[in-house]
């Protein structure tokens, strides 16, 4: 597996620190999880092959998580695609897309196929020879779901995405022994009470459901704007689990 990080900052993309869009290469398949704004420049960015996304994971709909989605879906259309494009996200997306595509008159000339998400439980979205895909159902303001994918073959791999999410122990049976969690780490622990306002993390809280969960790799991210620097998430979160690390933007992490 290779992960690759478009972008880990909350709310409002700035220059050089985009919304949350990440992309999991595991052998043939290139998912693409979460698609803030600029998701599409990041990919050029990262030298990523457009024709090879098949299948986008929306955790929620929050416009740091999805805005990106619509031009994506527009630039396929433009470079030609004429295979399916898979689109994972929670009740409701199809009919944000769907007015978005009516409104310009610009239908895709490839099938666009939703599959809208509503359960509270953990539901299997995809599976092949290669891999399967979980729900991981998280606590936000608005539903939203974390997502598990487990490659099959000699060495099983788990990379678990838990963004955004507040301090919740009921998804440590879910992301058990994962290789790598990314979870939300949006506060700093003197900001604890943001994060319980507005259902977010801190670096603290993530650090504690990996050492929890017995994962092997944290990676912290979805972090707030009003912090100049990152060093203090880190330092926060390797008090309490050492294997810890910082997202950036277009930081590749292999497993």
């Amino acid at each position: 597996m290779e992960l690759i990080i478009l972008g880990c900052h909350s709310a409002t993309p700035r220059e050089n620190h985009h919304t949350t869009s990440q992309l999991l290469k595991i052998k043939k398949h290139y998912f693409l999880i979460d698609c803030g704004e600029g998701t599409q420049i990041q990919l050029r960015k990262a030298k990523i092959n457009f024709s090879r996304i098949n299948h986008i994971f929306i955790s929620h709909l929050h416009g740091d998580h999805f805005y990106g989605l619509i031009g994506l879906i527009s630039s396929f259309r433009l470079l030609g695609r004429k295979k399916a494009l898979y689109i994972y996200g929670p009740k409701g997306i199809k009919d944000l897309i769907v007015s978005q595509l009516k409104a310009s008159n610009s239908w895709t000339n490839y099938p666009l196929i939703f599959k809208e998400l509503f359960s509270s439980k953990s539901q299997t979205l995809y599976q092949d020879e290669i891999v399967s895909v979980k729900t991981i159902p998280l606590n936000h303001r608005i539903y939203t779901n974390g997502f598990l994918f487990k490659s099959n073959g000699k060495k099983n791999q788990i990379y678990a995405f838990c963004s955004d999410t507040k301090y919740d122990e009921n998804i440590i049976d879910y992301i058990k022994f994962a290789d790598i969690l990314y979870h939300d780490s949006t506060f700093l622990n003197l900001d604890k009470d943001l994060a319980i306002k507005t259902k977010h993390s801190t670096s603290i809280e993530a650090a504690t459901i990996a050492l929890k969960a017995k994962v092997k790799k944290l990676i912290l991210g979805h972090y707030s704007s009003r912090y100049k620097k990152k060093d203090k998430f880190l330092e926060e979160a390797k008090n309490i689990f050492s294997n810890s690390y910082l997202s950036e933007d277009l930081k590749r992490f292999l497993f």
